[in-house]
């Protein structure tokens, strides 16, 4: 028979004015009393907990003096099946770095992140609106006392899976870029213009893997990993792609151009200032001159990346006159028939000019959501 005094876990939150202890112990057959003081919270039951069933002893100094709750206010405590709950409202108004009064933690003492991260609706339990009526967000009004008390549990920080994924593959997609861009200067540097005849032998298939591993990021908005819309990604990634895989790599007298060389160089130094801007964004850090790179380099970047992609697909319309290489000619099986070079020259005739006046206009928007001249104005006050 156990002669020491048997511990439940014990999870505990708190706001500003309340102290959340939540005892994990159920079944109680006998002993719900719990005795309080102004600064301790004693109970001894019977029920089943970390040791099974058996009985279980409480005490619990805690760290600052609590008001004097009176006999007859049932609000601050509630037993049910599955535990016991006790809301304590503290004598002096301010966030407590700790539940005890002693500085070790005792094993069996958890913190209780859905307290903290949503208040209980039970309004008999503890009051979950301020003032102005708006619900209490712990987490998100006090993000830095938050983070404290997760690594004070787990001994790090704990990262979500989200947030994981999204910084491994910004960081893969990162190191992919700067290999295409490393392996263009070495050669460039070596062989000089000679060199970019061979550029899509040499980096061609790292760069179709990181354009297919890109159509994640149009799945992204789609299950809530990034905010925006949908289609903008669509539009960039798809475009990519098809002068990527349709334009480039379906007609190997294209891949020798040195417009090829130019247009991967611009890609590739578009991404390796992107993929890093979104690294320091999920980790919250602020870097002006990343965030202005991001958001200015765009400005002679993006028209020269169009214009390289306007010259392959004019380059390619007599390739694909003479191979009628993705023409559908009737008849065929469904009624069907379909022009790739007459689609590529309506392509250049009317979706050209606008599909380049939709993305800059875009990517000036964001811009002066992000370093426009109001943005600066509010910082420098």
């Amino acid at each position: 028979m156990r002669s020491e005094l048997l511990s439940p876990f014990i999870y505990w939150a708190q706001d500003e004015s309340n102290v959340f202890i939540k005892i994990d112990l159920k079944d109680i057959k006998e002993g719900k009393d719990v005795k309080l003081t102004d600064d301790s919270v004693h109970m001894d039951a019977f029920g089943v907990g970390a040791h099974g069933a058996a009985k279980y002893a409480v005490r619990l100094k805690l760290f600052d003096t609590i008001q004097k709750i009176e006999d007859d206010d049932v609000r601050h405590l509630k037993v049910t099946d599955r535990g016991v709950q006790l809301t304590l409202r503290k004598q002096d108004c301010q966030w407590w770095p700790r539940l005890l009064h002693s500085t070790q933690k005792p094993p069996w003492l958890k913190i209780d992140f859905e307290r903290w991260k949503s208040e209980d609706d039970d309004e008999d339990l503890s009051d979950n609106t301020y003032k102005n009526g708006t619900a209490k967000d712990v987490l998100g009004d006090y993000p830095d006392l938050f983070e404290k008390l997760k690594k004070d549990e787990f001994g790090y920080k704990k990262e979500e899976m989200k947030k994981v994924y999204l910084i491994l593959y910004n960081l893969s997609q990162l190191v992919f870029f700067t290999y295409i861009l490393v392996v263009m200067a070495i050669r460039y540097a070596k062989d000089g213009p000679d060199s970019m005849e061979g550029t899509y032998k040499a980096v061609g298939n790292v760069l179709k893997f990181c354009q297919l591993i890109q159509f994640l990021e149009v799945m992204h908005p789609m299950f809530g990993y990034t905010k925006g819309s949908i289609f903008v990604p669509f539009v960039q990634v798809t475009g990519r792609a098809i002068v990527l895989f349709v334009m480039i790599d379906a007609e190997p007298r294209m891949q020798e151009k040195p417009v090829i060389f130019y247009l991967f160089l611009i890609w590739s130094v578009v991404e390796v200032v992107r993929y890093p801007y979104y690294i320091v964004q999920l980790y919250k850090f602020k870097v002006d001159f990343l965030t202005w790179l991001r958001y200015s380099i765009w400005i002679p970047l993006y028209p020269l990346g169009i214009l390289c992609e306007g010259i392959i697909i004019l380059r390619n319309i007599p390739y694909f006159e003479e191979t009628q290489r993705f023409s559908v000619a009737m008849p065929n099986n469904w009624n069907f028939t379909f022009h790739s070079p007459t689609a590529m020259k309506v392509y250049l005739l009317l979706l050209f000019f606008p599909g380049m006046y939709a993305m800059m206009t875009h990517m000036y928007r964001a811009r002066m959501k992000k370093i426009g001249p109001r943005r600066l104005a509010r910082k420098t006050k």
